[in-house]
């Protein structure tokens, strides 16, 4: 082998790797800047996104196989160590030679024919502990396991793992790569088998839904049209969304230039549905960008509200129109500058409902937010929380005596969920909880995120 071209799955999913810092940087728009160079663009993204989910583990079998902190490593060397290894453990269906050759050929390329030697001694080290690529679990020793879906896992010679039966929290916390004390609360909050479900969806390959804009098209349409153009797809299980059976290019599918469908996870869609706006209503979405919810609310009122939406940050907020315009919601969405709020709100309302979309921890879409893992932190949802109840108390001065308030957020986190939806309550008297819903994330058949939504009212 001459040579790895630049321009391959491995090799730019290693460059963005070595760019980014979980700490600070969104890895989806690094994603966005690269991916035009490379024709493998669904094969880089769940290379990316695979590493930065299981980092913690790959970097783990490293140092416990290898007998080498990962801290010594330069990190372009490491990135490909990083990439093989997840391969190797995560995807029995890519060679086993063919992962470590590149690998090996990347680092003559992007180091010396030394480092080479080091990334080839290190990866057919942990190829000699490999015994199955893809033991079915049932039949595995957990301790011994590496899971990559609810029915397989990569099976070693030797063990990784506490024992899951003795130390739940260590087992999952170090199988899944998720902080520790995140899983505690998830053991303590949803027990055992609840809690292995968020882990295994949350390391998932999420899915892909379509919401059909019932203004232009009907599900069964829009299902029609999509398989009349190749396109492998199916209706979810309560009729309302379209499940992409194979990955692609968004922007490139039928009917997307004409408004016919918008991305929406099953999780997200239950906010509205929970608030079941009317037409004529007058609707304050205060936590507006992208504009899924808001587009949401538009097509559930027939187009015949008047919406207002907003959001803190005004370059998210040039999303939100650019949905708009893509819809043809612009007739009954109105979309105002965070900044102009207060005047324009004093007009326009008081409102019959506000939807509040709160800024949350996203623990319940770690799925598509890999790198939100090695940020969290429980001070921050501390944080969080502080500011999701002053967006409530905010929002329901807006309402008209009769109004509704809708609150939701993708997080797992009962502090930022039905506590806070309690604590408010209590402080503010005047209100009652008229519905509420969790929805926690799942692996599938038909696998979502997860999210939380509250609707609340005056006595």
């Amino acid at each position: 082998m001459a040579g790895v071209k630049p321009n391959t799955a491995r090799a730019i999913a290693v460059q963005v790797l070595s760019k980014t810092d979980p700490q600070k940087d969104s890895v989806t728009d690094l994603l966005r800047g690269v991916l035009r160079r490379t024709t493998e663009t669904q094969r880089t993204t769940d290379i990316v996104f695979g590493v930065l989910k299981n980092r913690s583990l790959i970097d783990m079998v490293i140092e416990k196989l290898c007998d080498c902190p990962v801290h010594r490593i330069p990190t372009a060397i490491l990135n490909i160590l990083r990439v093989g290894i997840y391969e190797l453990c995560f995807c029995p269906l890519s060679p086993q030679y063919a992962i470590v050759a590149e690998a090996v050929e990347y680092a003559k390329t992007a180091a010396n024919q030394k480092q080479a030697g080091f990334v080839n001694a290190i990866l057919r080290r942990i190829t000699g502990h490999i015994t199955d690529r893809e033991k079915p679990l049932a039949l595995a020793e957990p301790r011994n396991t590496i899971p990559h879906s609810t029915l397989a896992g990569c099976e070693l010679d030797v063990s990784l793992f506490p024992d899951p039966e003795q130390s739940p929290v260590g087992y999952l916390s170090f199988a899944f790569s998720l902080p520790r004390w995140l899983v505690n609360g998830w053991l303590d909050t949803y027990g055992t088998e609840q809690t292995s479900q968020i882990c295994f969806a949350s390391n998932r390959r999420p899915g892909i839904y379509l919401r059909a804009n019932v203004l232009k098209t009907t599900v069964e349409q829009l299902l029609e049209k999509l398989r009349a153009a190749g396109v492998e797809c199916e209706i979810s299980p309560d009729s309302r969304m379209i499940r992409l059976k194979s990955p692609g290019a968004i922007d490139k599918l039928p009917g997307f230039a004409d408004g016919l469908f918008t991305v929406q996870d099953l999780a997200a869609s239950q906010a509205v549905a929970l608030l079941s706006p009317e037409p004529g209503w007058i609707i304050l979405d205060l936590c507006a960008a992208p504009g899924t919810k808001t587009t949401q609310l538009a097509e559930a009122t027939q187009n015949k509200a008047k919406i207002l939406a907003t959001d803190i940050d005004p370059h998210r907020l040039q999303k939100v129109r650019e949905n708009l315009d893509r819809l043809g919601l612009t007739d009954s969405i109105a979309v105002v500058d965070y900044a102009h709020l207060d005047k324009i709100a004093g007009s326009a309302g008081p409102f019959d409902a506000v939807l509040v979309d709160a800024p949350c921890s996203n623990t319940a879409v770690l799925a598509k937010r890999p790198e939100l893992r090695h940020r969290l932190s429980k001070s921050a949802i501390v944080e969080l929380a502080r500011v999701q109840l002053e967006l409530l108390t905010t929002a329901v001065e807006m309402l008209k005596p009769a109004g509704w308030l809708c609150y939701s957020t993708c997080s797992a986190q009962p502090e930022e969920n039905n506590l806070l939806v309690a604590r408010f309550l209590n402080e503010n008297p005047r209100f009652r909880l008229k519905t509420e819903k969790l929805i926690l994330p799942s692996p599938g058949p038909f696998d979502h995120d997860g999210g939380y939504s509250a609707v609340i009212c005056r006595k």
